[in-house]
């Protein structure tokens, strides 16, 4: 498979938008709506200090079948099947057969935004002194989303996305969350570690969301990893693996 990752811009959101929501709600397996609910959060994250955002796009042909099993479910509960929904328009597309198949984006952290607030909550809780907890929850860059669809999965998209996204940061560090897994057996654990990733706060409870998720961070900055070479094979599928629609995931369950 060949893919190129290209820098997404506010004023082309027009273009990006609705394929990068596509991917998000299909890697999650959150029910087909959800886009609607989550646009107009995206939209205002684009206009936060420091916002910047990357996408991954290949062709229709390199791309491997929708998987089958427990996945195929939810991917058709979102329409996640549909290519048509994921298909880019030029300037962003070279040509008719390209898709989105990969969204990163992040920007600057702040007091004043939601995900630092809880961050600082869970910190509190753990009993750390307000002098610690400024210290973690202060200079960092907020890896808002990180989503490859599953179609894509298994290619070192996700990573590729990631080290693009924080190269040029100013930032002392990088900070994530992300949905516990057990074991962290899944693609994502394993690339925020094998990238140097550790342990902020563990099992903390957004609110509004009953899920445990898992604060993560590294100090930048982060070398590019390398592309995946245009030769890669996909992962093979295995239609029984219910863990796959969460791979290559950062998400902020911010309140839409």
């Amino acid at each position: 498979m060949t893919v190129r990752v290209v820098r997404l811009t506010g004023q082309d959101a027009h273009l990006w938008l609705d394929p990068a929501l596509n991917i998000y709600v299909t890697a999650m397996g959150y029910p087909r709506g959800t886009e609607a609910h989550r646009a107009p959060l995206w939209r205002e994250h684009i206009s936060r200090p420091g916002w910047r955002a990357f996408g991954a796009i290949a062709q229709v042909g390199d791309l491997k079948p929708e998987p089958r099993g427990p996945l195929a479910g939810r991917l058709g509960r979102t329409g996640g099947g549909s290519l048509a929904r994921r298909r880019l328009r030029a300037p962003l597309a070279a040509s008719d057969d390209e898709l989105l198949v990969g969204i990163a984006y992040g920007y600057r952290g702040a007091p004043d935004q939601w995900w630092n607030q809880q961050l600082r909550t869970g910190l509190r809780r753990t009993g750390l002194s307000p002098v610690a907890v400024n210290d973690l929850a202060a200079d960092y860059f907020e890896l808002t989303e990180l989503h490859v669809h599953p179609t894509a999965q298994g290619l070192g998209i996700g990573q590729w996305l990631l080290t693009r996204l924080v190269a040029d940061c100013t930032e002392s560090r990088v900070l994530l969350s992300t949905p516990e897994v057990s074991g962290e057996d899944n693609r994502a654990w394993s690339l925020y570690r094998r990238l140097g990733f550790t342990d902020v706060l563990r099992d903390f409870t957004f609110a509004g969301d009953p899920r445990p998720f898992a604060f993560l961070g590294r100090p930048l900055p982060l070398p590019v990893s390398p592309p995946p070479g245009p030769a890669a094979a996909p992962a093979p599928t295995d239609s029984t693996d219910s863990t796959d629609s969460t791979d290559d995931a950062a998400t902020d369950p911010e309140p839409s």
